[in-house]
This record gives structure tokens, sequence and C-alpha cells, in this order.
């Protein structure tokens, strides 16, 4: 299924992944709506990090939402990434008027991505809430598998 005709609320859950860190990585996306079959993307990099595969989930679900559905404003990102939430819900804008600068003054790790997700930010109304992983909910269980699926690539 593409994720064409999505008219009501999107939530996309994501989730990145690492055997080793660095170490060969999988990402996954579902983006669900009311009234249509989930719609499943995931991907994998031979040598990454955690952090890494956990913004590009995010980045990739939210790029495919700006490309097919120009008309949509406001996501809900469901991720069990404190990483990302806290990144994207709180951090981003003192990195940014620190010159992308941490509190303590070293460069923020995973610029290229966060530059990207800030983009993305400015593009949409994103809603983000954390979930503990490996708690029972279906569809974190489900992207957890998909990154599993997709960093076995390279065993």
């Amino acid at each position: 299924m593409t994720p064409s005709g999505i008219e009501n609320t999107l939530e996309i859950y994501t989730d990145g992944g690492c055997t080793g860190n660095p170490g060969p990585g999988g990402w996954a996306a579902i983006i669900i709506a009311p009234g249509h079959e989930p719609y499943e993307m995931s991907g994998a990099e031979a040598l990454t990090t955690n952090n890494r595969m956990e913004l590009t989930a995010v980045i990739n679900a939210l790029e495919l939402v700006v490309r097919d559905f120009p008309g949509r404003k406001s996501v809900e990102v469901i991720t069990d990434s404190q990483y990302v939430q806290k990144g994207l819900g709180k951090w981003i804008s003192n990195w940014i008027a620190r010159g992308w600068k941490t509190a303590s003054g070293n460069p923020v790790k995973n610029q290229d991505l966060w530059l990207r997700l800030d983009k993305l930010g400015r593009e949409l109304s994103i809603d983000l809430k954390w979930i503990r992983g490996h708690s029972g909910d279906m569809w974190n269980e489900r992207c957890d598998e998909l990154v599993a699926e997709k960093r076995a690539m390279f065993s």
C-alpha cells in the first residue's frame, strides 16, 4: 500500500537501532491513518550509530509526508527514543541559538540530521510522544522487528 488518500490524523511510529555502536544499523517507520492500512518503511546502513538510525527513521517518515501530502500540516510522531523526543522537543532551539553547540560548547552530534529535522519541523507541526520500548505497543514492536530485519542484512 502507498499512503495515498490519507486525510485524517497521521500517527508515525519510529525506531532505529544498531548492532554495536557504531555498527550495522536499521531504521523503521510505520504511518497509520484512520481507515487505511498501515504503511511501513525501513532501511539500513552498514556502519552507523543507534542515534543516527533513530533520527533517520523520523526524517524518512516526515519527508514522505511532506513530499506526498503537501497540504498536511501536522503529524504525531511516537518514538521510544528520548534522544529524538528531547532533541526535537527541547534541545534543538537552544542548539540553534548557540550556533549548533551544546550547553558545554561542543559541536552538536549528528548535526546533519538535526538540520534536516529542523527544516521538516518548520514545514509541519510535529507532536512528539515518547513510549517505552519493548513494552508491548504493537506498532513499536513492529518497528523493532523491521529494524532487526534490516540490521540482519549485514550479518
